[in-house]
């Protein structure tokens, strides 16, 4: 009981998974960030979905970071298409 009340007061879920997102893209103050950590001490429901949102923000950078060395040529795109054909055709 004492716990809702604590959520509710600090920092509801909806207010604190947009926070998460906003750490995330580095735009969160001070204070936000002392709210959501409180939040995350109480509710493990956010602290759940903050690990999916880390794992997949990780998953996301790795795939789309391209290195300086790497580079999409006409015939990767090519076979990546065939690929795909290959797979819906069955």
């Amino acid at each position: 009981m004492l716990r809702k009340i604590i959520h509710l007061l600090f920092l509801p879920c909806s207010t604190a998974t947009l926070l998460m997102e906003k750490k995330n893209a580095g735009s969160i103050s001070p204070k936000e960030d002392r709210k959501l950590s409180m939040h995350l001490r109480i509710c493990k429901w956010c602290r759940a979905y903050q690990k999916k949102l880390e794992l997949l923000d990780d998953i996301m950078k790795r795939t789309f970071t391209l290195k300086e060395n790497d580079k999409i040529n006409d015939a990767d795109i090519q076979d990546f298409k065939d690929d795909m054909i290959k797979k819906i055709d069955f």
